[in-house]
């Protein structure tokens, strides 16, 4: 008689299963109050984020300060972020296809795409839950005064646009601030 296989659990459906656990247990012990589906929605929202967003990969000049501040705003939004300073940011730029015009001070790649400049985590999230066909990635050319390491943490981005683009540097507003 053949033994049967050991049943195993990916990662992620162990995590699914102590999540709902513990929504359950917050709900059975809890009364039917706004704080309580708060606090059930903040630990979806916390595993959600953990298993969807992709790791980060950031390249900056070891000197500079707004892009230490960029990789604090994006590990302050839940990416993993791993980060190489570099002293040839020109040709790392080149190397991966970003047109000068629409180049900043750092250059990010996520999940197929590239991110250049200050773009706001939130941006980036929305890239990837929507997922576009046919660019490269998402831009915010130059240094915009009023973005996510320009400004103090927690301020809300104003006074520009994110940009889309394609391999031929066409672009197309993607958020406007």
């Amino acid at each position: 008689m053949n033994k049967p296989e050991k049943f195993k659990l990916s990662k992620r459906i162990q995590v699914l299963i102590f999540a709902l656990i513990v929504i359950v247990g917050m709900i059975g012990f809890s009364t039917w109050s706004k704080a309580s589906k708060n606090n059930a929605d903040a630990v979806l929202s916390a595993i959600e984020t953990e298993q969807i967003l992709p790791e980060i990969v950031v390249y900056k000049s070891a000197t500079c300060t707004c892009c230490h501040k960029w990789v604090t705003h994006l590990e302050t939004a839940g990416f993993t972020v791993q980060a190489h300073n570099r002293e040839d940011m020109n040709s790392v730029k080149s190397s991966l296809g970003v047109i000068p015009g629409l180049a900043s001070c750092h250059t990010a790649l996520i999940d197929g795409y590239l991110i250049e400049g200050h773009v706001p985590a939130s941006d980036i999230k929305r890239l990837l839950a929507e997922k576009p066909q046919n660019i490269v990635g998402l831009t915010a050319p130059g240094m915009p005064r009023f973005s996510p390491g320009m400004q103090a943490e927690g301020l809300l981005p104003k006074g520009y646009d994110v940009l889309t683009f394609d391999e031929n540097g066409n672009t197309q507003v993607f958020s406007q601030y």
